[in-house]
């Protein structure tokens, strides 16, 4: 099974990831940051990734520091859980819309650290949570599950629905390209052969 747990202790977080790739999208989340929580939720539930995540974080100052840890993490345990990326489809994309909102993300599994980030909130804030953090999510995510991501907002008026969508199709993005192909399981899908 494509699975595997990290703990990451620093003097600004305590956290644990865990992450089954070949799940049904179940997800136990404690963040200290519901609305985090509500956008980790959605990569579980649209990736059908089971996955698991708590952390204890000096939120008392802001919730940087949780935010970018929890992408730095969960992208070592994605990186962990495929492993030599042999069978996997490699590259995912997907559009999701949440009423005015659109976003389209597309992920290829290269090896290569790279992020594309363009989302324009039209708000600074959902709640109490910082939206410019998602950019260190994102960030964190890529440098150490070694992927290009490319995320854009096409459109959007609410920034709770600009968020969902971003993230919705990360999930959607990442079930696409994590996916095994039955005819090339033993095979590195790069003409390198390595990833």
């Amino acid at each position: 099974m494509r699975v595997a747990k990290i703990n990451r202790d620093t003097a600004e977080t305590k956290i644990s990831v865990a992450v089954n790739l070949d799940g049904t999208g179940s997800a136990k989340l404690n963040s200290g940051i519901p609305f985090l929580d509500h956008m980790l939720d959605q990569i579980a539930r649209h990736g059908l990734i089971d996955l698991e995540v708590t952390c204890q974080g000096d939120t008392h100052i802001d919730d940087h520091h949780s935010v970018e840890d929890i992408g730095i993490t969960l992208g070592q345990a994605i990186a962990q859980a495929v492993g030599d990326r042999k069978g996997i489809i490699r590259y995912g994309h997907s559009y999701v819309p949440l009423d005015e909102a659109l976003s389209r993300v597309v992920v290829d599994f290269s090896g290569r650290p790279g992020l594309e980030y363009h989302v324009d909130f039209t708000r600074e804030r959902v709640g109490t949570f910082d939206v410019d953090l998602f950019r260190e999510f994102f960030q964190g995510f890529v440098n150490h599950a070694k992927i290009t991501l490319h995320i854009d907002n096409i459109r959007g008026l609410n920034t709770h629905h600009q968020a969902e969508t971003v993230f919705k199709a990360f999930g959607r993005a990442l079930r696409m390209a994590l996916t095994l192909d039955e005819r090339a399981i033993n095979v590195i899908p790069s003409t390198k052969g390595v990833l």
